[in-house]
């Protein structure tokens, strides 16, 4: 038999009963309020509905805008624009949730989160954080690339099969949630061990990295709005590309990073190149550098042409030049002997031509020493009706004599040059001997040289010589001629000497 189940004085609710109660008391409550927050978690339905939550620093309440009331908003929502929007509470008891409804909405200033994030850029950018200066630039063809992002979701997935597609490399994923609480520094130690990875290590060190998560609410992009995450990739020595969230979110990791891409697929295809377009380049280059080669060997065979046909013909030059060679070298061996046979024959006839020198000189002495002979007799018995002097006649006579001597003499030498027989030039040197005494004797017998020992030459006022003591009246005026000059002298008169006495006045 079943007992009897106790009795309980507290009431009981079914589950519509209390979602019921909830709505009417919040709905009574808060019939027309006006909430002051920040749009986040903004979507917009094919229905028309549009679906947010206002948030402040303490908290977070579901925001609902049905299609009719869309038309009468004064704004268009869009996340992490602070509004005051204007509706009332209600609850959606399927799910336990208590949301607003809208009807009015209005701008209210810039959203906290805005704001804070705003300050974070302009105090970072004065730092220089972001100057395009210190940006490094992407590697041509890396071959390992690093990536910072969480490993389940649809990121990595793109990630690999673009960078498989493009030209297969080696993927280094560092996994990390990329919102929440403990984001942020999971980002930045990632980034900061992907640079502290040594070269030739165990670990490849990524030559490229790239930071990316999909789109997202405002609030789930945070954690790349984080400062210590700012710093790391700014620090970081590997050179970085930020992907995250869509093309139309922008969060301040896009600014200090390298490079920035709209999507995780455009990052990888950033990262590295299509091997087809690398393949077609690297074959248009090939093909321009064949083509300039072409060019380039063509001018220089047709400058060598060029060249070539203003050369000499140098082996016919050569030939002519040994040809001539020979040719001079014959006639040379030939012009030897017949040189030296013209040279015979020429020293033959001048031989023929020269005077009989030893004839001439013994002619000349013969006509000195007759000449010698007739001064000698003719000194005593010099007539008184010669006006000239003895001094100046034998003077003439011995000059002439010398002349003769002398043209005679250097006839001999030259002559003598250009003989090569001996004989002959021993001849002549005799000859010339035999002169030079002859000379020597004709100077010898001149009234000069006899002066010159000590001796006077007498002469009358008239300028005769006077021969006879006999002929010199006392006071007479006598001209003394010496060998150096004359002296005029008078006579004293006295006896006439013997001739066997001495010369004396």
């Amino acid at each position: 038999m079943d007992e009897p189940r106790p009795v309980s004085n507290v009431p009981e609710y079914t589950v519509s009963e209390v979602s019921g109660a909830v709505k009417r008391t919040l709905e009574s409550n808060f019939s027309r309020i006006r909430v002051r927050g920040e749009i986040t978690e903004l979507k917009r339905y094919p229905s028309g509905h549009i679906y947010f939550s206002l948030k402040d620093e303490g908290g977070k309440i579901a925001g609902v805008v049905w299609r009719f009331s869309v038309p009468r908003l004064s704004m268009q929502p869009e996340n992490g624009v602070e509004v005051i929007a204007t509706g009332k509470i209600s609850s959606f008891g399927e799910r336990s949730s208590y949301q607003l409804i809208v009807e009015r909405m209005e701008y209210a200033g810039a959203g906290a989160l805005l704001a804070r994030i705003e300050a974070l850029r302009v105090r970072l950018a004065a730092e220089g954080l972001f100057d395009a200066a210190r940006k490094q630039p992407l590697p041509v063809l890396p071959r390992v690339i690093g990536v910072v992002s969480s490993e389940r979701g649809a990121v990595i997935q793109d990630i690999r099969t673009t960078i498989a597609r493009r030209f297969p490399r080696a993927i280094l994923l560092w996994s990390v949630p990329v919102q929440g609480d403990g984001a942020a520094e999971q980002i930045a130690a990632a980034i900061a061990g992907f640079d502290a990875i040594a070269p030739g290590g165990p670990v490849p060190r990524p030559d490229v990295l790239i930071v990316a998560r999909g789109g997202g609410s405002l609030e789930d992009l945070m954690a790349f709005n984080d400062e210590g995450v700012l710093r790391a990739v700014a620090a970081c020595r590997i050179p970085l590309i930020s992907a995250v969230g869509h093309e139309t979110d922008t969060t301040l990791i896009d600014f200090v990073s390298d490079q920035r891409a709209p999507t995780p697929t455009a990052a990888a295809e950033m990262a590295i190149p299509a091997l087809a377009d690398l393949q077609a380049d690297l074959a248009q280059k090939a093909a321009r550098l064949g083509g300039a080669l072409n060019r380039l060997t063509s001018d220089c065979r047709l400058r060598l042409s060029r060249a070539e046909r203003g050369l000499p013909d140098l082996p016919g030059l050569l030939g002519g030049a040994r040809q001539r060679l020979d040719d001079r070298a014959e006639r040379l061996v030939m012009a030897l002997p017949r040189l030296v046979e013209r040279r015979r024959v020429a020293l033959g006839v001048a031989a023929g031509q020269l005077p009989d020198l030893p004839a001439m000189v013994t002619a000349a002495r013969e006509r000195m020493r007759d000449r010698g002979v007739r001064l000698i007799l003719a000194l005593p018995g010099l007539v008184a009706t010669r006006r000239s002097g003895l001094d100046l006649a034998s003077q003439r006579l011995l000059s002439g004599l010398r002349q003769s001597v002398g043209l005679v003499h250097n006839r001999a030498n030259r002559v003598l040059g250009r003989l090569t027989d001996a004989p002959l030039r021993a001849s002549l040197r005799e000859a010339r001997a035999r002169l030079d005494g002859t000379a020597a004797r004709l100077e010898s017998v001149s009234p000069l040289a006899v002066l010159s020992r000590g001796y006077v030459l007498v002469t009358d006022r008239a300028g005769l010589p006077v021969t006879s003591a006999a002929a010199v009246p006392p006071g007479a005026r006598l001209g003394l001629k010496f060998a150096d000059g004359a002296v005029k002298v008078t006579a004293d008169g006295g006896k006439v000497p013997s001739r066997q006495g001495s010369l004396g006045f």
